[in-house]
């Protein structure tokens, strides 16, 4: 009795398995969407490094389509993120509203019928039950009772104290003992009887409810495997063609890079192929734009005139993604390698790359492709190779007269453009070396880590800690 509750608590089941399963598709959507979103942001900054980095020709095509297979499939998720929202998690929703409804008093229509409808079937079997018990403690009552009677008769016999007249109470107490038992085993079988004579009917009037409970939870059951049908179809992109058809196309676009055609590219347009420009007699002209010199552009104005300033909250930390990230005085093949971990968690802040990975990344590229180099050359110190100082540091030891200098590593806190040949040109963030101090007119010489050596304004930068 009362058995049934399990059954009816599997309609309540049943409708907090359809808001699981919602919570499930959501969270996977949710990640579906994260995903995407970061294979959007690689492959914006991977395709800007490689654009503005050193490789060329075909190679770079390939490798730049590692990036467009990247916002493709990029594309391909978020349409299944849209689709487990759109369709499953709203077709889920849909069915549960119409299925489970709601009572004033709290509690499901659904659930309150089958209740109802167990317990009017099991109230008569139930009360049955409860007379068969009642007349079955009442025969177990009499025949102790009986027991006990014949007991105290049989140790009365036994004693010679005992009169005549208490013995015939006791045997008259012993008679009636017997009559109870024969009405209350009587009344007993034949409640059990009736009992059973119900049983048949019970059985089947719950098996009724029970059915009707059964088609219900049949409908859940297969409208949740019609679902994950779908959600498994949305889910698998490998019977997508489009999704097929990205990794054909990037395999062909690999499979195109042609080290042949970029070895000929680069001596056409960097190497001796490339176009002369020789130098040729030219003419004096009295209408050219005569150009002041640096030294006469700082006695016509009091102090230093700020030009090509570009400055923001975070230039001043941020190293500058157009310049050189490789120092020449120090091994910075670890600048990737020795510290950044890519399968370190990161925190689910929104943001779908944090800011430490993305400083580290932003150092794989050695130097633009479009880096200036020094066009002009003399045999001044600066200029010359074979000066005090070589590629290597080191002091030449045949230069006796040269005064030690001390460099310094500095920081730019501005843009600056050189307005001459031999000033040099960065952006906020950029590091190079300072070489020798201050002038009059406030201007240091300095080494950009591309080896360009040249003047710049010394309260653009500030001294790296």
């Amino acid at each position: 009795v009362g058995n049934y509750k399990r059954t009816v608590k599997r309609i309540d089941d049943g409708h907090r398995l359809c808001n699981d399963l919602m919570n499930c598709i959501h969270e996977r959507a949710r990640i579906e969407k994260v995903y995407a979103q970061q294979l959007t942001e690689w492959a914006k900054r991977w395709k800007q490094l490689v654009e503005k980095g050193p490789q060329y020709g075909t190679v770079e095509r390939a490798w730049c389509a590692f990036m467009s297979e990247a916002e493709k499939v990029s594309e391909l998720h978020l349409e299944v993120k849209g689709s487990l929202m759109n369709e499953d998690f709203e077709k889920i929703k849909n069915w549960q509203k119409e299925a489970f409804h709601k009572q004033m008093m709290g509690g499901f229509k659904e659930t309150k019928e089958a209740e109802d409808g167990f317990r009017k079937a099991q109230k008569p079997w139930a009360k049955k039950l409860k007379e068969v018990e009642a007349a079955k403690k009442a025969y177990h009552a009499a025949c102790k009772e009986e027991k006990l009677a014949i007991s105290r008769e049989t140790n009365s016999k036994a004693d010679p104290a005992l009169n005549p007249e208490q013995l015939k109470k006791l045997q008259d107490k012993v008679e009636r003992s017997k009559q109870d038992v024969l009405k209350t085993k009587e009344k007993y079988e034949k409640s059990l009887k009736e009992l059973d004579n119900a049983t048949p009917q019970y059985m089947e009037n719950m098996e009724q409810v029970f059915e009707q409970c059964q088609q219900f939870e049949e409908k859940r059951l297969r409208f949740f495997r019609e679902v994950l049908l779908e959600v498994q179809k949305h889910l698998d992109l490998s019977n997508v063609a489009s999704y097929k058809n990205i990794y054909r196309e990037l395999e062909q676009n690999i499979k195109t890079a042609d080290a042949v055609e970029d070895l000929r590219w680069f001596r056409a347009n960097q190497g001796p192929g490339m176009s002369m420009n020789w130098p040729q007699f030219e003419e004096w002209s009295a209408d050219l734009n005569r150009t002041l010199s640096r030294r006469e552009k700082k006695k016509a104005s009091d102090g230093v005139t700020l030009t090509g300033i570009n400055q923001t909250g975070d230039q001043v930390s941020q190293p500058n993604k157009h310049s050189s990230s490789l120092s020449v005085q120090s091994n910075t093949v670890q600048s990737v390698q020795s510290s950044y971990n890519p399968f370190e968690d990161e925190e689910d802040t929104g943001s779908t790359v944090s800011e430490k990975e993305d400083n580290k990344i932003k150092n794989a590229s050695s130097y633009e492709k479009n880096q200036s180099y020094p066009t002009d050359w003399s045999d001044e110190e600066s200029n010359n190779p074979f000066s005090s100082t070589d590629a290597n540091g080191d002091t030449n030891p045949f230069d006796e007269d040269t005064p030690p200098t001390m460099e310094v590593r500095v920081r730019a806190l501005y843009d600056y453009e050189g307005q001459e040949q031999d000033e040099l040109s960065f952006k906020a963030g950029d590091e190079l070396t300072k070489m020798e101090n201050e002038d009059e007119q406030g201007w240091c010489k300095g080494r950009l880590d591309n080896g360009q050596v040249g003047l710049y304004p010394a309260n653009y930068v500030e001294p790296i800690q």
